[in-house]
């Protein structure tokens, strides 16, 4: 577990400042991998320029995941942009900008007056991985209920990444199966779910009716779980209105800051503590977050926390766990937005404000193919208590009681080189990458 980074008191401890400022150290040559957060004018707090979309982020990045096998056509970008935040790159209330952080994109935002802080290409589409587990807890929170017992099967064991520990013949109420969705990031909990749901398609149906009511229309999953799919999407402004629409929700809420829950066993299996593994839990403050991982999604969080009366909300996406942890990255955007102003530079739709692209409340074009709660892998493995539509939490760190199988992939050689020449002034660093799906 991290140590919490200080206090919430109005007089910050000395640990809490030296956030800022090792992510700023550390991320100074990570140019390769994101823009550096730009110092704005003092007297600037306004966005750039709205534009119908930024070039280069219709679609996820890539190269393409190995199970998006089929091309689907980007989701229409809307006009004017969704929260008035037209901007493509950097932008920030106030005159003091962010820290530096090595994410392609991310938003911070006041979860109560829905305020936007600050964001980098907030409607960048990016895979979102096991972050969109949210949107599957919102369909189920609102369509199962809590008491009704789902019977395990060997598809729930074999899905591939992360799991909760499903099995066979194994009993589990929906509770239980929320709570393995959320704690440990279980995709068979997810594949479980879906089932109960009526299916993976009817699931990724209600998934982005869900995620229309909520105006998050740079989301589109394409398995329930998070796994790479053919067409997922989303971006760092969705998963802001997803988190603060989950915490809305007394269940989720309870879920995302519950430390460990019994879960039954299986055939001669005993039942287990499950635990989790956010690392931010415990931190003072904190409100709920979700992770997640995928080779191709790379690393992905959003969370939140309350300080002194103010809650807010962090999303960072496509990002690396090193040289400095993507749970430390968070925590600086979130310790400089507790210091911003509270006028925003765009907000968070409430839900039900915003149609389609289109201007229509029909969803554009057909649905992405759907696949199981693994997409295209529901090959088996060792079970994980990961934090993502994989193995591991999104930081690189391992649930409490679980080996890492392999160490976090290390980030790219530019971040690497970038960051410890900014804090040591050594030679360039080459990580072998070591390849793992989560």
């Amino acid at each position: 577990m991290t140590t919490p980074a200080g206090q919430g008191s109005p007089r910050r401890p000395a640990a809490r400042l030296l956030v800022p400022v090792v992510v700023a150290l550390a991320l100074a040559g990570a140019a390769g991998t994101a823009p550096v957060a730009s110092a704005a004018p003092a007297s600037s707090a306004a966005p750039v320029a709205v534009a119908a979309g930024c070039p280069g982020q219709e679609v996820p990045p890539g190269p393409p995941a190995r199970e998006e096998t089929v091309p689907v056509a980007p989701l229409p970008v809307p006009s004017p942009p969704v929260g008035g935040l037209g901007g493509c790159g950097d932008t920030h209330a106030g005159p003091v900008p962010p820290p530096p952080v090595g994410v392609a994109s991310y938003v911070v935002a006041d979860l109560d007056s829905g305020a936007v802080l600050a964001a980098r290409a907030p409607h960048a589409r990016q895979r979102p991985a096991s972050t969109i587990k949210l949107l599957l807890a919102l369909v189920v929170d609102e369509r199962l209920p809590m008491d009704r017992v789902v019977v395990g099967t060997a598809e729930d064991a074999n899905v591939d990444g992360s799991r909760a520990g499903i099995g066979p013949g194994g009993r589990y109420t929906v509770d239980q199966l929320l709570h393995g969705l959320l704690l440990s990031s279980g995709n068979d909990a997810a594949n479980a779910l879906a089932r109960e749901l009526g299916g993976v398609p009817a699931t990724l149906a209600a998934m982005r009716d869900e995620a229309h009511r909520l105006g998050a229309l740079d989301t589109r999953p394409a398995t329930p779980a998070g796994l790479d799919g053919p067409g997922m999407s989303a971006s760092a402004y969705d998963l802001g209105l997803l988190l603060r629409a989950a915490l809305e929700r007394p269940r989720i809420a309870a879920a995302l800051t519950t430390r460990s829950i019994p879960f039954p066993g299986f055939a001669d299996k005993p039942g287990f503590l499950l635990g989790n593994d956010d690392r931010l839990l415990g931190a003072p403050g904190f409100l709920g977050g979700k992770n997640g991982f995928t080779d191709a999604a790379r690393h992905t969080f959003v969370g939140a926390m309350e300080r002194d009366g103010r809650r807010l909300v962090v999303a960072i996406v496509r990002g690396e766990p090193r040289p400095v942890l993507m749970v430390d990255q968070a925590r600086a955007l979130l310790d400089w937005g507790f210091g911003a102003p509270a006028t925003g530079i765009g907000t968070l739709v409430e839900p039900g404000t915003t149609g389609f692209a289109d201007g229509s409340d029909t969803p554009p074009g057909a649905a992405a193919p759907a696949g199981g709660a693994g997409g295209a892998d529901n090959a088996g493995g060792a079970a994980s208590g990961g934090a993502d539509g994989a193995t591991g939490s999104t930081d690189g760190a391992t649930a409490t009681g679980t080996p890492d199988p392999a160490g976090a992939p290390p980030v790219p050689a530019a971040v690497l080189v970038g960051g410890v020449a900014a804090l040591a002034g050594v030679g360039a660093l080459v990580a072998a990458r070591l390849r793992r799906r989560r």
